[in-house]
């Protein structure tokens, strides 16, 4: 076992000074952050400024520039806890679908009579008829809408349920098409989060799902919460309506069809608009922040081509009436139609600032939250904290560090020494993977590592302990070592997989932190036994093709 071939020993060497390589920018992460940044800017098309050219050669571009992520324990940054509105969703699929409904009872509107929505349940849709004997007719039109519920465990059940009190069709969500909302509402809310913290050039956000209606969301390097808030904390829903009038009473009956939104501009302005919108931001394909006519900050978009000819349609049947656009319940603006409008693009002016417009076309680019959003918890974690925590984990680290290494030399003398570069070079290849695939760093993570460090040289110790074995009974060095290798091995197998199991199983089943501590400490375990069994045994193979020597003392 003492024997390499040439190949053997190059994989091996390589290897670890491809793990020292990729570990090498962290010991420069600040600079070598900024030059990251810079880069990526300049390759999006940036101004190349005299600054940002000088922070683009702060690293060579022939090295690795991949950093350990620092999570928000090390980087300090934002965290918040919100809850989603589900019951918003049932609200908006009974005034979605109110226009299917209308239409199935109008066809039968010689046995059934007039229609008309009352009001009633943000998750029912109540539709009075004037022919109260014909209900059973109009419960079954309205019926025939529905459709099944895709959904694995809700095989064979339709999305609404049907029923009838005197002269009104009551229509409901199912239980089981509740469900599927929910899930549907909840992934869609993770994605849209995620998408907007993203665009705003954040690293390494955690955002993940919690019980039934509740997302967490830590965001490392970021100002503060209320930052975090002003990006995702709106849902920037975008919709157009159709304007009946306007009025400065902000208790003006309206009817069940009929909506009252304040003007976003002009405070004591209210505008009644149809309940219905004609298009919706679920068309939307592009914003982008721009000026408009009097160089005044708007908001530019693009409608995808179904968005596009509804709104060419109405503008070409509706000149001289005003639209409204509607964001977030308020109408930013109601322009009168001048002339037909193709090609599904237009503007958003309003009285926005710059860095305004710039929010709002990130906002509306994602995509609209599909329901409203509220924060039960929200701290901000300082980087004062942050660097107070890097620097206990580096204490830690080096402490742990000098302790196994003294130990291993005294106990074991030259054999030791190899053991000590080898768990330096294992160190090296972590930091090198955690790199590679861009892991997170967090404080649990250094306890990981810190824990890897104490764990690297248990099979150095099974090896070394078992050569003391092996020499005690007369046999030379060489074949020692080969029998100490050799008899160790399964030792070495059993112990290291059976600590990889419980890593997987607390990252797989375990969340946030605890996923960063099971990242370290699996591939600690992994450069662990590499080192341990190929690179000290290379270098005391290399040893012994040297000083050949007669005896040895481990």
């Amino acid at each position: 076992m003492l024997q390499f071939s040439l190949w053997k020993k190059l994989l091996i060497w390589g290897a670890c000074v491809l793990g020292i390589l990729l570990a090498s920018p962290n010991l420069r992460y600040a600079q070598v952050e900024e030059y990251n940044d810079a880069s990526a800017a300049l390759l999006a098309g940036a101004e190349e400024t005299p600054e940002l050219l000088a922070k683009s050669k702060q690293w060579p571009s022939f090295l690795p520039s991949s950093l350990v992520n620092l999570g928000l324990d090390l980087r300090g940054g934002a965290h918040l806890l919100a809850e989603v509105h589900l019951d918003e969703v049932y609200s908006a699929r009974m005034d979605d679908l109110w226009p299917s409904v209308r239409d199935a009872l109008r066809e039968k509107r010689d046995v059934i009579g007039t229609i008309r929505r009352e009001g009633g349940p943000v998750d029912e849709l109540h539709v009075r008829i004037s022919k109260p004997e014909a209900i059973a007719e109009a419960v079954a039109a309205v019926r025939a809408l529905a459709r099944p519920v895709v959904s694995l465990t809700s095989a064979g059940h339709t999305d609404i349920e049907v029923t009838s009190t005197g002269a009104d069709v009551i229509v409901s969500l199912s239980e089981a098409e509740k469900l599927s909302t929910d899930q549907r509402t909840m992934e869609q809310t993770l994605e849209i989060i995620r998408r907007r913290v993203d665009e705003a050039g954040t690293r390494e956000p955690t955002i993940q799902r919690q019980g039934t209606d509740r997302v967490l969301i830590q965001v490392p390097g970021i100002g503060s919460a209320e930052e975090l808030k002003d990006l995702i904390g709106t849902t920037a829903k975008l919709t157009f309506h159709a304007v009946v009038g306007r009025t400065g009473d902000k208790d003006a009956r309206v009817q069940s069809r009929q909506i009252l939104l304040p003007a976003a501009d002009e405070p004591g302005v209210y505008y009644i608009l149809e309940k219905t919108p004609v298009i919706t931001g679920d068309q939307l394909v592009d914003a982008q922040a721009a000026f408009d006519q009097n160089n005044q900050a708007a908001v530019s978009f693009r409608l995808n081509p179904s968005g596009g000819r509804i709104f060419g349609e109405y503008t070409a049947n509706n000149i001289g009436t005003p639209f409204a656009i509607v964001l977030d319940n308020s109408v930013v603006s109601a322009p009168t139609i001048r002339s037909h409008i193709p090609g599904g693009s237009g503007i958003i002016t309003g009285r926005f600032s710059v860095e305004e417009t710039a929010k709002l076309s990130i906002q509306l680019r994602a995509g609209a939250l599909p329901a409203k959003v509220t924060y039960l918890e929200e701290r901000t974690i300082g980087p004062e904290l942050g660097q107070d925590s890097i620097d206990a984990g580096r204490i830690a680290c080096f402490v742990a560090f000098a302790a196994v290494l003294i130990f291993m030399f005294l106990s074991y003398g030259l054999f030791g020494v190899f053991a000590n570069i080898a768990l330096i070079i294992n160190v090296a290849l972590i930091f090198g993977l955690l790199s590679l695939i861009g892991a997170t760093l967090t404080l649990p993570g250094i306890a990981g590592i810190v824990l890897t460090i104490g764990m690297a040289v248990d099979a150095n110790v099974l090896v070394f302990e078992r050569i003391r074995e092996e020499l005690k009974s007369a046999k030379g060095p060489a074949r020692a070592i080969e029998l100490g290798y050799e008899r160790a091995f399964s030792a070495i197998v059993d112990a290291n997989i059976t600590t990889l199991i419980a890593a997987v199983i607390l990252f797989v089943m375990g969340s946030g932190p605890v996923r960063g501590f099971a990242i370290t400490l699996g591939l600690g375990i992994i450069t662990s036994v590499f080192t341990a069994i190929w690179v000290t045994r290379l270098m005391i193979s290399m040893w012994m093709e040297r000083r050949r020597p007669k005896t040895i003392e481990v």
